[in-house]
C-alpha cells in the first residue's frame, strides 16, 4: 500500500498502573483520545509509562501498531474482548495502512503538525502475555513479525484521529521493519549480514544486541523479555 495511503485511524493514551505482577506497573491499556493530542520528545501528552528504564523516552516516544494486523490476530486466537478495539498492544497512533513490511528504519513522516522518525522495531515483552490471558502472546507475536514500531519525534506539534501519514523521506529503504526484526527472531549471527546491520543508524539497545551476536556469535537469552 503506497504511504499516502496511511491514515491515523485513532490516537490512544494510557496511565501507569499495577499490572501483573507485584511491584510492576504498566500503562498498556491504552484509550482513545478524541481532541487534538500534543506531542514532544517525550510522547503524547497524558501517556504515562509503568518502567521508564524500558519503555518511554526519546527513542520510543511514540508507539504505532497496525490495524489490519487485528483481524489476523481474531482468526489466529480467537475474537476475545481486547481485540474488539485498537490499544491492545499498548499502541498510542492505530495505524491504517500498510504494515512492518511497508516501514522502514530511519523513515520521517509528518502526521498533523508533529514530524516523526521510524527509531526501532518493538520487542514484544512479558506484558502482552498478561494482557491476552496467553503465556504465549509474546512469542506468537515476535514470530508474526507483527510487532509495531517505535517513532521517534524531530518536531513536536499536534496530531489527532483521522490525519494522513505522509513520507517525508527513506533512507534505508531495503531495511524494513519486518526486516530488522526478522534478524532478532531467526536468531541471525551471520557475521556479515551483521556488519551490515550495524552500519545502520540503530539506536544503543538494538546495537548492544547485534555487536554481542557479532562478538560472540550466540544469541541472547530471551527469558526475560518473554517471561518476565
Amino acid at each position: 500500500m503506497s504511504p499516502s495511503q496511511v491514515t491515523i485511524r485513532e490516537v490512544l493514551t494510557g496511565t501507569a498502573k499495577p499490572y501483573g505482577k507485584p511491584g510492576k506497573q504498566s500503562a498498556i491499556d491504552k484509550h482513545p483520545v478524541g481532541a487534538p493530542v500534543a506531542v514532544d520528545t517525550l510522547g503524547l501528552h497524558g501517556d504515562e509509562q509503568g518502567d521508564r528504564r524500558i519503555h518511554g523516552g526519546p527513542e520510543k516516544a511514540v508507539h504505532c501498531y497496525p490495524w489490519q494486523h487485528y483481524a489476523n490476530w481474531r482468526h489466529d486466537i480467537g475474537p476475545l474482548p481486547v481485540l474488539e478495539r485498537a490499544g491492545a498492544f499498548g499502541e498510542n497512533l492505530s495505524w491504517a495502512g500498510g504494515d512492518e513490511h511497508g516501514v522502514c528504519l530511519g523513515d520521517i513522516w509528518r502526521i498533523g503538525s508533529v514530524t516523526l522518525q521510524l527509531s526501532q522495531p518493538r520487542q514484544p515483552c512479558w506484558k502482552l502475555n498478561v494482557r491476552f490471558g496467553r503465556d504465549d502472546m509474546s512469542a506468537l507475536v515476535q514470530q508474526s513479525l507483527r510487532i509495531g514500531w517505535y517513532f521517534r519525534v524531530l518536531e513536536p506539534g499536534k496530531l489527532q484521529a483521522g490525519d494522513e501519514a505522509v513520507l517525508l523521506e527513506r533512507p534505508h529503504a531495503d531495511w524494513s521493519v519486518a526486516r530488522l526484526a526478522g534478524l532478532v527472531r531467526d536468531r541471525e549471527t551471520d557475521p556479515e549480514l551483521l556488519d551490515a546491520v550495524l552500519a545502520l543508524p540503530l539506536v544503543d539497545s538494538w546495537r548492544r544486541l547485534f555487536e554481542r551476536r557479532r562478538q560472540s556469535g550466540a544469541v541472547e537469552d530471551w527469558t526475560a523479555r518473554m517471561r518476565g
